[in-house]
């Protein structure tokens, strides 16, 4: 076996032949829970913190009897097991588990069993590399979170339309600048793929308040780590001024666990570069995880 296999509703296939009805409530209203993980030198990272996640938006949608969280687990690991030892020598998997009701009621005349697909890629450390170096360019747009009206913040979906145009907009700004979102009352909560982070000195590294954010798991191991190296954790309203004047802002999301963000809205942050704090939690990740995150981030995006 020398391709990637996936795993869809029930069963193991190669991943060019994993796919969804084009009748499927995910693809025709975008309906889809989603999680994605990663792998650290093979091996998944805080599972059972992504399937607690995924339930609770199972729940929040009325999914909840589709499939056994132990089955998913299972498929995770069988899939790691054999798409791994087919990538290159250093890099790792993200994986991709998607959820959706199935086929959209004006399509069938019965019941439809719900979409369950996991799937597996090699991550793209290219993508965010010089990152860790130059930092994160983050631009306040137009386009606003979804209000908790809409759908329950603690749903992680794949309903994006307004992330795609917030980014879109962002990088027409600046090239690569990335969106940060507001809520309707002009308050910060995220960008549209990573939690935010802002450290003050004085006050400490502050996040949005649980209940207005995505409660995102590496935001969580980063909060952790923070505590274990006596670094204050507040949880508050932030504004766009906190985000402007703060010594440190940090992004945190699964690909590339930690962030620093060195510019907003076209002006520096502080000095312009990476600082103390992401340089202590970064360090902090790296022995979480027991290998050098940035490391494999600079060899691999050097890898064929």
């Amino acid at each position: 076996m020398d391709h990637f296999q996936a795993y869809l509703n029930g069963r193991f296939v190669p991943a060019e032949e994993a796919h969804i009805e084009l009748t499927d409530t995910g693809f025709v209203l975008g309906v889809a829970l989603s999680e994605q993980l990663r792998t650290f030198d093979g091996q998944l990272f805080r599972l059972d913190d992504h399937l607690a996640r995924l339930a609770r938006s199972l729940e929040l949608v009325g999914l909840s009897d589709v499939c056994s969280l132990t089955t998913i687990a299972r498929a995770a690991h069988d899939l790691v097991d054999v798409n791994f030892p087919l990538i290159a020598d250093g890099g790792d998997l993200g994986l991709s588990i998607v959820v959706t009701p199935g086929a959209y009621g004006s399509f069938t005349s019965g019941d439809a069993p719900p979409t369950v697909c996991l799937h597996t890629y090699q991550l793209p450390f290219a993508r965010w590399v010089d990152r860790y170096v130059d930092g994160e360019h983050l631009v306040v747009t137009p386009f606003e979170q979804v209000s908790p009206r809409s759908w329950p913040r603690a749903i992680k979906c794949r309903s994006r339309m307004h992330y795609y145009l917030a980014d879109r907009y962002a990088a027409q700004q600046v090239r690569g600048a990335r969106a940060l979102m507001l809520d309707q009352t002009g308050a910060v909560l995220e960008t549209t793929t990573a939690n935010v982070l802002v450290y003050r000195d004085g006050e400490g590294l502050i996040s949005p308040p649980h209940e207005a954010i995505l409660p995102g798991i590496s935001v969580a191991v980063t909060m952790e780590l923070a505590a274990a190296e006596k670094i204050d954790c507040v949880y508050r309203e932030l504004s766009v001024e906190d985000v402007a004047t703060a010594d440190e802002v940090l992004t945190t999301s699964t690909p590339s666990c930690l962030l620093p963000v060195t510019r907003f809205n076209q002006r520096e942050i502080a000095t312009g570069t990476p600082g103390p704090i992401f340089a202590r939690l970064m360090a902090a990740w790296c022995r979480e995880v027991g290998l050098d995150v940035q490391e494999q981030a600079r060899a691999m995006s050097s890898t064929p």
